[in-house]
């Protein structure tokens, strides 16, 4: 909050002197003011900041001084704290209300994000399977005509080059090993950002 104290002012009427007078004559630019300002003993209080809920301002009066009123001000000052701490508490639960629903976000997004990693680690399986399928049939079409060859020189680097085929197929196919889950990396916060729908994997 703020607090000012201002010395206000008696306002009369001007008096325009004859100095004044000649020179309006003379300039046409020059305005002879219409009141005089001089302080007072009167002071004014200003009370700025905070959520007012009688007063802003107080003033000596006539039938009531400022230092009467000095409770008033009191009285406003702790209200005002009192309504800033409960704002303050507000926020703090408000926040720490908002950062549980964002790790419970989080938890669920790293959730989905294993179950969508190992769903593509499955079809990629899946994909090598069929591609080692394709390759097995070749290799086994190629053996075939091998087989109706003359032996030789040509039969036998041929018979080379199945060997070695079939084995590479073995490789590849990811049914010459038992099936596995895939472990999950640690996933970078962009990687959860389509499972978080309006939370950000920053922060809340």
């Amino acid at each position: 909050m703020g607090f000012l104290v201002l010395q206000e002012q008696d306002r009369t009427e001007h008096v325009a002197t004859e100095k004044e007078l000649a020179e309006a004559k003379k300039n046409s630019w020059i305005r002879i003011p219409r009141f005089d300002y001089t302080p007072s003993k009167r002071l004014r209080f200003v009370l700025s900041g905070g959520q007012p809920h009688r007063a802003s301002e107080w003033s000596d009066t006539p039938n009531r001084p400022l230092e009467e009123q000095l409770a008033e001000i009191t009285q406003e000052v702790t209200l005002r704290g009192e309504a800033a701490e409960r704002k303050r508490l507000d926020e703090i639960e408000a926040a720490r209300q908002k950062r549980i629903l964002w790790e419970a976000a989080m938890e669920e997004a790293r959730i989905q994000y294993a179950e969508a990693y190992r769903v593509r680690h499955f079809e990629a399986q899946e994909a090598a399977w069929r591609h080692a399928t394709r390759l097995a049939e070749y290799v086994s079409a190629v053996r075939t005509r091998v087989e109706t060859t003359p032996l030789g020189q040509t039969r036998t680097e041929a018979q080379a080059w199945i060997d070695w085929a079939a084995a590479t197929v073995e490789c590849l196919d990811p049914l010459s090993t038992p099936p596995w889950l895939a472990d999950i990396p640690e996933p970078r916060a962009n990687y959860l950002e389509p499972f978080l729908g309006h939370w950000s994997p920053y922060g809340p």
